[in-house]
C-alpha cells in the first residue's frame, strides 16, 4: 500500500487517481500527524510526502517516520512544486528520503520511480520476513536442541545412578551368595554335628550332652540374628513414610528398651523429616556397637550431639537456616584403626575377632544403608584404645526423587 501525504486535497486526488489506474492500493493523509497515525496502525510500502505543509512539514514527518522501528524502511519520495532550490532537495534526502521530485513532474517518470521503489520495498519487506522467519526458527531450533542436551544429560545422570545401584546390589548379591553358601551354612553344620554326637556316643553322659545342647542353643541363636539382620537390611529399599520427628524423644524411647550399664549424654537434636522406625533402628545399633566394644576396665562413655549445617559435607559450618543436620555419636570404648574406616560399613565385616565379641556383622551394613535411603552421609573414625566416632549427615527436609 502507498500512503499519499499532501494537505492539498486536488493533489492528492489526481495523484491518487494515476496509482489507482495502475492498479495499486493506495491511503491518504492531510497533514503530518494523521501520516504518523495511519503508519502507526498500518503496513505501507512507500510515501509519497509534500514539503510544504501547515504545522508539521514534510521533512519534520520524513525525520519522524525514520525514527519508528517499524516504518524506518519504508522509502520516501518528496513531491514539491515550491521548495525546489537545491538545499532543500538535499535537506530531503538528509531527512531519510530515497527521491525528491519537483513539479511539474512527467507522470511516466514519476510512475516508473514509484514501481521500482515500491518493487524494491516489497522486497526488503519479504526479505526481512524471511530473515526474521529464519531467526525464529534458528532459536526454535537452538531451544529444542538445548533441551534434547538437556534431556540426554538428565537420562545420563539417570543411567549413571542406575548403573551404580545395579552394580551396588550385585556385589551385595555376590556378598549374599558367599554369606548364604558359608557363614549361614556354619552355624547350621554345628547344629547338625553337635546333635548327632550328642546322640550317637554321649547320651548317657548327661554333663557332656548338656554342654553339646548350650552350643546347639548358641548356634540356632546366631543363626536366627543373621537372619534377622538380613532381613532387616533386605527391607530398607522399601516404601516408608517420612515423618518430621523429634529425634531427641526417639533416642530416648530406644534407650528405654536397652538393658545398659553406661554413661550416654545427649545434646538437644533438631525435628527432621526420616522414617520413624528406620531412624531408631541406626540409633539402635549405633549405639548398641558401642556398648558392645566398650573397654572392660573403663566404664562405658557416649556422647550424642547435633546441630544444623549449611551444607552436605562432613565439615560443613554451622548455620541456623542450613538445610542439613549433622549428628556425631562418640564413645570411649576400644575403638578401631583408621585404616578400616571403610570396611567397617560393609555388611558382614567384622574387625574383631568373633570369639571376643557377639553378632552378625550387619549392623553397621544397616545403618548405612539406611543413612543413605536418607540422601544422607556417613563416616566413621576411631583409635584402638581410645574409642570411635562416627558422624551423620542428614537433609532437615525429605525431598522426594522422581523416578
Amino acid at each position: 500500500m502507498i500512503l499519499i501525504v499532501d494537505d492539498n486535497q486536488e493533489n492528492i486526488f489526481s495523484l491518487k487517481s494515476l496509482l489507482t489506474l495502475h492498479k495499486f492500493e493506495v491511503d491518504a493523509a492531510s497533514s503530518g500527524e494523521e501520516a504518523l497515525k495511519k503508519i502507526l496502525q498500518k503496513t505501507y510500502s512507500l510515501v509519497i510526502l509534500d514539503v510544504q505543509m501547515p504545522e508539521m512539514d514534510g521533512f519534520e514527518v520524513a525525520e519522524a517516520i525514520s525514527g519508528y522501528s517499524k516504518s524506518k524502511d519504508i522509502p520516501i519520495i518528496f513531491l514539491s512544486a515550491i521548495n525546489t532550490h537545491k538545499r532543500y532537495i538535499a535537506k530531503g534526502y538528509g531527512s531519510g528520503g530515497i527521491d525528491y521530485v519537483t513539479k511539474p513532474f512527467d507522470p511516466d517518470i514519476l510512475l516508473l520511480k514509484i514501481k521500482t521503489f515500491y518493487r524494491l520495498s516489497e522486497q526488503t519487506r519479504k526479505l526481512n520476513e524471511l530473515e526474521k522467519s529464519l531467526r525464529e526458527e534458528l532459536a526454535l531450533k537452538k531451544q529444542a536442541e538445548l533441551l534434547l542436551e538437556k534431556k540426554v544429560e538428565e537420562r545420563t545422570i539417570e543411567l549413571k545412578r542406575s548403573n551404580q545401584q545395579l552394580e551396588q546390589s550385585n556385589k551385595e548379591l555376590e556378598q549374599f551368595v558367599f554369606i548364604a553358601s558359608h557363614d549361614l551354612q556354619e552355624p547350621l553344620r554345628k547344629i547338625q554335628t553337635f546333635s548327632n554326637v550328642a546322640l550317637e556316643r554321649y547320651l548317657d553322659e548327661k554333663p557332656k550332652v548338656e554342654l553339646y545342647l548350650r552350643k546347639i542353643s548358641s548356634s540356632a541363636n546366631r543363626l536366627r540374628e543373621l537372619i534377622s539382620d538380613l532381613l532387616n537390611y533386605s527391607k530398607i529399599n522399601a516404601d516408608g513414610l517420612f515423618k518430621k520427628i523429634d529425634l531427641n524423644a526417639l533416642i530416648e524411647d530406644t534407650l528405654s528398651d536397652l538393658e545398659y550399664k553406661a554413661s550416654i549424654h545427649v545434646d538437644p537434636l533438631p525435628e527432621i523429616e526420616v522414617i520413624p522406625s528406620q531412624m531408631r533402628q541406626v540409633f539402635l545399633n549405633l549405639i548398641s556397637n558401642s556398648l558392645k566394644f566398650s573397654r572392660e576396665s573403663i566404664p562405658c562413655h557416649i556422647i550424642i550431639k547435633g546441630e544444623i549445617i549449611s551444607k552436605k559435607e562432613f565439615d560443613s559450618p554451622a548455620s541456623v537456616s542450613g538445610q542439613y543436620c549433622r549428628i556425631t555419636l562418640s564413645d570411649n570404648g576400644i575403638g578401631f584403626n583408621n585404616e578400616y574406616n571403610n570396611r567397617i560399613f560393609e555388611i558382614f565385616q567384622r574387625l574383631n575377632h568373633d570369639d571376643m565379641y557377639e553378632g552378625s556383622g550387619i549392623g553397621l551394613a544397616i545403618v548405612k544403608k539406611i543413612i543413605e535411603r536418607h540422601e544422607g552421609l556417613i563416616c566413621a573414625t576411631g583409635e584402638e584404645d581410645h574409642g570411635a566416632t562416627f558422624i551423620i549427615v542428614l537433609p532437615i527436609e525429605h525431598r522426594k526423587i522422581s523416578s
